[in-house]
């Protein structure tokens, strides 16, 4: 018999959606000097969070971890067929479709911060910003395809996926869900991310201002 059980722990949640501010403020702030100092501080905050994922991958409760929607190629394959066919399985955490794009997102995301840091020392010129640019891109890419998951399972599966993502929870079986939702350590990670943001950039990180002005000064001497 189904019920409301936990699936999603409060620091997954919290990662999930601070990922997607911290993704589209950088996104949005990427071409315009003015802004800068926004999207290298976005930037940072989102190698951070995909940091914590890592570790939480491992760590983490049942749902969280990799091994939960780590799917074999013909598994994949198999969900993709059953979706055209308007019959796909269902599953509590991520289903094979969403894992993909949850693994992407993850890779995407590692590529896109690290080129955009070394970039941001003046590191690799053209290449590395068109590399920065690319992976972005994509990343942009693979979200509205996750979005566009989201809403087709939402509605074969009657069950809003965004909502459990908020809430944390799902209908299905009792012995399905998690036990403790780590409520202080999404506390902590929330408060470490809105303290990071006021600090910034105080944080001892060079902006975007200030290498002008060294630039400046260097070509005065």
């Amino acid at each position: 018999m189904s019920q409301r059980i936990l699936v999603w722990d409060v620091p997954t949640r919290v990662f999930h959606w601070l990922l997607v501010l911290s993704f589209s403020g950088a996104f949005l702030t990427a071409e315009t000097e003015r802004y800068r100092d926004i999207h290298v501080m976005l930037g940072y905050t989102l190698l951070g969070l995909i940091a914590f994922r890592l570790l939480w991958g491992f760590f983490g409760t049942r749902y969280a971890k990799f091994r939960s929607f780590l799917f074999k190629p013909n598994e994949i394959v198999a969900y993709l067929v059953a979706l055209l066919k308007g019959k796909p399985a269902h599953y509590v955490g991520h289903n094979p479709a969403g894992s993909v794009a949850i693994w992407l997102l993850l890779i995407l995301g590692i590529l896109s911060g690290v080129t955009g840091v070394i970039l941001f020392q003046d590191i690799g010129g053209d290449v590395m910003e068109e590399l920065h640019e690319a992976t972005s891109n994509a990343m942009l890419a693979i979200v509205f395809v996750h979005i566009a998951g989201v809403v087709v399972s939402s509605l074969m599966h009657r069950e809003n996926l965004v909502r459990s993502m908020v809430s944390g929870f799902k209908s299905a079986e009792p012995n399905e869900g998690i036990r403790r939702s780590y409520l202080w350590l999404g506390v902590i990670m929330l408060a470490g991310v809105v303290a990071f943001w006021a600090g910034y950039p105080a944080t001892g990180l060079v902006t975007t201002s200030e290498k002008v002005a060294q630039a400046g000064q260097h070509s005065n001497d």
